[in-house]
């Protein structure tokens, strides 16, 4: 068989991966996808983004049912077993991979499933799953391979109360005690998820305060809420062996801590996909964690090989995942692209979490003056309404030039509500100022509306000075 050229392949057909391809044939660019998974999407539709997400908003489904007293009168607070809310997760990731499907016929990018290794700088090895072998050539190469949960040795996750991020989701009971070890964004969004369905949960936190990468005031929100929920949040705490049995997981801590569970959820990290590419026939190494460094232009060091997404490591999120695909097809041509910066975090707790730009301890840090505005979402009339009036939206603003340094959100629709904030912040002076929220007209009730409270909560605070 005749050795088959590209101009750009793309290994992995994740966020990262698919913005790649579809912007890179958009070039006029011969390009061809390499999928490890019998369906397009990568771990963000199959395993990661899509059913946490999906499983979140059932669950929140549930919530509302059971706690808003309109429901009351169709009878008693109801429990779903977590089979039975999976059904709908898999029904959106189905929908997701049809639709990515079209993506990849319609646009002409070839696609193969199948596994892929380096043989040198312009040719990998692609081994097909009924076993036969090809040899591929391009110009340019682009890993956007992914992540997969870390497992350290000393866990035997083949142990069927054992999970990881991945596996919890073939998870075919409900526990009533679940231990999850890792407070980071996918431990506290597991955390808050089976709280909800009544699950009794130890969210194991080897730091010292949840997600501290938060603005202080919305970490301790968080952590209030997870123990309203009742989540028993520890800090400052380390195993040191997991004891698996058929009855149940014991968690023996460095402290000397014994913590009981029905199963154990392990979400401390997640490591790059590199580990059978061939990245020494390239002269490419991964770190500790698998991951690879890039420079400005996503190029690993050989000038035709390139990476983005969760492979590269931080922030590891499928919206900046995107856009680095997008601009990875235009360096890869030599052409200019966008540099991300100040990209929106967005935490998918319940209430979920949504920031861009500056936290106060940043900002008092390198000495900026600066002032809060705050809307508590209780007092908007959209959220007495919807019932849902746990959250607030908090502003920061420099004191002098009025310039939107910061937006922090913690409540209903937040991941949604925090795009208007950001698109004012990321104008250029001086139409980035908090002035506009108390200038601009917004529909009522709405939560949009918060921003106008906020807004004039800080601009009431320097009047005051």
């Amino acid at each position: 068989m005749a050795e088959q050229k590209y101009d750009l392949v793309v290994i992995g057909s994740g966020p990262a991966g698919e913005a790649a391809a579809m912007s890179a044939v958009k070039k006029s660019l011969r390009v061809l996808v390499i999928e490890q998974r019998e369906a397009v999407g990568g771990n963000c539709t199959h395993k990661g983004t899509i059913p946490s997400k999906a499983l979140r908003h059932s669950v929140k489904q549930l919530m509302r049912y059971n706690t808003q007293h309109v429901f009351r009168a169709l009878g008693e607070p109801r429990r779903l077993a977590f089979p039975q809310v999976m059904q709908t997760v898999n029904k959106v990731i189905s929908y997701q991979v049809e639709m990515r499907t079209t993506f990849y016929a319609r646009n002409r990018v070839d696609l193969i499933i199948g596994t892929a290794q380096f043989v040198d700088a312009n040719r990998i090895q692609l081994h097909l799953p009924d076993g036969v072998k090809e040899i591929i050539s391009a110009d340019k190469f682009v890993i956007a391979t992914g992540s997969s949960p870390y497992r350290p040795e000393d866990v035997n996750f083949s142990h069927p109360r054992v999970y990881d991020s991945d596996t919890i989701l073939d998870m075919q009971h409900t526990p009533q005690t679940l231990i999850i070890y890792g407070a980071g964004v996918i431990g506290c969004e597991y955390a808050s998820i089976f709280a909800a369905l009544g699950i009794k949960v130890d969210l194991i936190n080897s730091r010292g305060h949840l997600l501290e990468f938060l603005d202080d005031e919305i970490s301790d929100a968080l952590s209030y809420h997870l123990r309203d929920m009742g989540v028993t949040v520890r800090h400052r705490e380390e195993y040191a062996k997991v004891i698996a049995e058929d009855r149940g997981v014991i968690m023996e801590m460095q402290s000397g801590k014994r913590i009981h569970g029905d199963g154990l959820l392990w979400c401390n990290g997640r490591s790059g996909n590199t580990r059978d590419l061939g990245l020494e026939q390239l002269g490419l190494k991964a770190n500790h964690r698998g991951q690879l460094p890039v420079d400005e232009h996503y190029c690993t060091g050989p000038e035709n090989i390139f990476a983005v997404g969760d492979v590269i490591g931080w922030p590891s999120l499928a919206s900046v995942s995107y856009d680095q695909g997008r601009a990875v097809a235009a360096a890869a041509i030599g052409r200019q692209h966008r540099v991300i910066e100040d990209a929106p975090t967005g935490i998918y707790t319940l209430p979920e979490i949504s920031s861009v730009g500056k936290t106060e301890s940043e900002l008092t840090n390198a000495n900026v003056p600066y002032e809060v505005g705050r809307a508590l979402f209780k007092h908007t009339a959209r959220a007495q309404i919807s019932g849902e009036r746990v959250g607030m939206l908090k502003l920061l603003f420099h004191i002098e030039t009025h310039a939107i340094l910061g937006i922090h959100c913690f409540g209903a629709e937040a991941a949604e509500i925090i795009h208007i904030g950001q698109a004012i912040m990321m104008q250029p002076e001086p139409n980035n100022r908090i002035d506009f929220f108390v200038n601009t007209t917004f529909n009522y009730p709405t939560m949009a509306e918060a921003y106008r409270s906020a807004a004039l909560d800080g601009l009431n605070r320097i009047k005051r000075l």
